[in-house]
């Protein structure tokens, strides 16, 4: 063994001694293999199925027409003038995103526990690289419901874009923390509570129909208004089809509030995270 004194470590690992000891700089280290995480998480979930990629499009697209059929047709839920595909569609693109990072991040000690118990890396790469490679079948499903609003456009549809796409990417990014902070304080307490990833799935339904997704805002009871606009996906689904449709309602202060909530959850998730993560194979 050598005890110069001037020997230097490539890499130090040492113990994350408090609540707010995070190492995040290792994210950035770590980039490369947060990036091949990215690219087997894209690749491999439909790499031996038949229609393969085309399924980014099949989802979204029968969502969409289940939700016009059942909602539109049968239960005639108006969508403030718009035609009800176009509707359904924008908020199914918001959702899709959104649900799938919580969904996948939910599981991410369960899934690699084999992996973790083996080599030492950043655990936060792996639900890091789920919400980019979801951004990835995002910018699919997002062009796709460009397309068919360009359609409708053509087709001479009372549509309004205006200004407020520029505020795109801002809305991706509460979208991906929101997803990410959610799925990483459940991915924790699943270690010790396994019953709370049978409940994600679930959940994530109950949610989607607390968010208008198949309603506008508008159908909302005045007095119960606030109350739905609690729930942070609210805020940033009605400024999308605002941004984009010209209907609905666009509220600075609503999402602001979307806004704070979802940096709360993302640090509260990652103080969460880097905590279990050092005693969850004790669990796990």
């Amino acid at each position: 063994m050598n005890h110069n004194s001037n020997t230097y470590w490539d890499l130090i690992i040492r113990t994350k001694s408090g609540w707010f000891d995070l190492h995040l700089s290792d994210l950035w280290r770590y980039r490369d293999l947060t990036m091949l995480f990215v690219w087997r998480d894209f690749v491999a979930q439909y790499k031996q199925t038949i229609l393969g990629p085309l399924w980014y499009l099949i989802q979204p697209l029968f969502s969409t027409i289940v939700f016009t059929v059942v909602f539109g047709r049968v239960a005639k839920i108006p969508t403030d003038g718009l035609p009800p595909f176009l509707f359904y569609m924008a908020g199914v693109t918001c959702w899709t995103y959104f649900a799938d990072c919580l969904t996948k991040t939910s599981g991410t000690f369960i899934t690699n526990a084999g992996l973790f118990g083996k080599v030492y890396f950043p655990r936060l790469t792996v639900p890091l690289s789920i919400v980019i490679s979801n951004i990835l079948k995002f910018g699919i499903q997002f062009l796709f419901f460009i397309g068919f609003l360009a359609y409708f456009m053509i087709k001479g549809a009372h549509i309004k874009p205006n200004y407020w796409i520029f505020l795109m990417p801002y809305l991706l990014l509460l979208l991906a923390g929101l997803g990410l902070g959610a799925g990483i304080i459940i991915s924790a307490l699943t270690t010790k509570y396994r019953d709370l990833q049978q409940l994600v799935t679930f959940g994530v339904q109950l949610l989607m129909y607390a968010t208008p997704i198949v309603y506008p805002l508008s159908v909302v009871p005045e007095k119960y208004k606030w109350l739905a606009l609690a729930n942070p996906m609210a805020p940033i689904v009605e400024t999308f089809r605002y941004a984009f449709l010209g209907s609905g309602s666009f509220n600075g202060i609503y999402l602001l509030y979307s806004t704070g909530t979802t940096l709360i959850l993302l640090l509260f998730g990652v103080i969460l995270f880097n905590r279990v993560e050092k005693t969850f194979m004790d669990t796990v």
